[in-house]
């Protein structure tokens, strides 16, 4: 029987309903009567509705906002493209959008929530961000709401991903892990590292990606770290944005690239050699064979009711009792409409922070060790995994291990 499409596994109008079900009984957790989102993660999950994909810093200039309330009512979208909107949405909730940079475009905001939810106003009404504008301003035009984060509730939503949310990550991961495989057989000494990100961007698009979510990143990583730019953390230095660097014979490659399939990110992560005749020196091996135990100690660990301070510990002691992750990331992060996103484990939170997160069947986690030797070299790469209800986690990373190792 052949294999279902993408397209067939993914039911878009269930995830939808389901993403709003989570979110009112999330508001309903954590009392919350309306939402006010600007996050572009956040408006889709809230509304289903496509935004354009801008550079972040000139994203202001479009905003797209959504307001949901917890009575069930269809949501309000406030956007610059209303052909991204689902069709599910009513024609009178899709709007233009405001300019909260400025003091007119929240006032015109604030009037405008007014007109549409009336009395709803006076409850509490979670904000996922400010401008400089709101911040100043929200408070006394809508002196009659509570004002409080909306972190709690989106973040309480969007923990665990539904059978659709999943397929639609497996279908990005699967999209970027093709993609690199053209880009790693054209790989040779003497190409820029934006040669390879042309084919790279080429390639997704040919294969169904509807955007790309991180620039694809290249970094030629130091056998020093006095060789790369300074830290004052005192790490390694990544990533390094990509440039029109020529590859040379033998560069160690840390690779990293995330593109969107319905919004839904990927995230790939690994270390190549630039060399037609790839040969990994013994002690770079040895680096690859500690993220092997690393990554497996964490997928050995990753099971329901288990927390994120086991993870770490077992991951510490697959290292050696050495810390097996860069000081200004993680062990692992979760992934979804955001290329980053919660569980977050091993950060600068700490170990408290830690023991607080809890495995949940539909967790999705990004495995991302660093092994890295000042005068050595290191080796890193990410595998995405999603929690499943017992026993070991789905693996949804399909690309080998090259040049040390074959699929995962």
């Amino acid at each position: 029987m052949p294999r279902a499409t993408i397209a067939e596994r993914i039911n878009v109008p269930r995830m939808r309903r389901e993403r709003r079900q989570k979110l009112i009984a999330a508001m309903d957790r954590t009392d919350i009567d309306v939402l006010i989102l600007s996050s572009r993660a956040n408006v889709t999950y809230a509304t289903g509705a496509r935004s354009l994909l801008a550079d972040s810093s000139r994203e202001h200039y479009l905003p797209t906002f959504a307001v949901f309330t917890r009575d069930g009512k269809p949501p309000h979208l406030f956007t610059p493209y209303p052909e991204g909107a689902p069709p599910d949405l009513p024609a009178d909730h899709i709007h233009p959008p405001f300019l909260p940079e400025f003091e007119v475009g929240v006032r015109q905001m604030a009037a405008t929530l007014k007109r549409l939810l009336g009395p709803l106003l006076r409850a509490k009404v979670g904000v996922d961000g400010y401008t400089a504008a709101s911040y100043a301003l929200l408070p006394e035009l809508l002196s009659e709401s509570t004002l409080v984060d909306a972190g709690p509730a989106t973040g309480m939503a969007r923990l665990c991903k539904t059978k659709d949310e999943v397929e639609c990550l497996r279908a990005a991961e699967h999209i970027n892990d093709a993609a690199m495989r053209d880009v790693l057989a054209a790989l040779r000494p003497g190409m820029r590292q934006s040669d390879l990100s042309g084919i790279f961007l080429k390639r997704i698009l040919e294969l169904g990606a509807t955007g790309n979510h991180i620039d694809p990143i290249w970094m030629v990583t130091p056998q020093w770290l006095k060789q790369g730019p300074h830290m004052l953390l005192n790490d390694l230095a990544f990533p390094i944005p990509t440039t029109d660097r020529i590859l040379r014979e033998g560069d160690l490659m840390m690779v990293d690239s995330g593109i969107e399939y319905l919004g839904y990110g990927s995230d790939f992560g690994r270390t190549w050699i630039c060399s037609l005749t790839p040969k990994p020196a013994a002690r770079l091996t040895d680096k690859y064979k500690i993220w092997r135990e690393v990554t497996q100690a964490v997928m050995d660990t990753a099971r329901p009711g288990k927390t994120g301070g086991d993870i770490a510990r077992a991951a510490v002691k697959a290292a050696g009792n050495k810390k097996p992750w860069l000081e200004q990331f993680y062990i692992l992060h979760g992934i979804g409409l955001d290329s980053a996103e919660m569980p977050m484990i091993g950060t600068n939170l700490g170990a408290r922070f830690d023991e607080s997160i809890v495995m949940q069947p539909g967790m999705l986690l990004v495995i991302e060790p660093c092994i890295y030797e000042d005068g050595v070299g290191g080796y890193r790469s990410e595998d995405t995994v999603v929690v499943s209800e017992s026993g070991p986690p789905d693996l949804l990373s399909t690309f080998p291990y090259t040049p040390w190792g074959g699929r995962p």
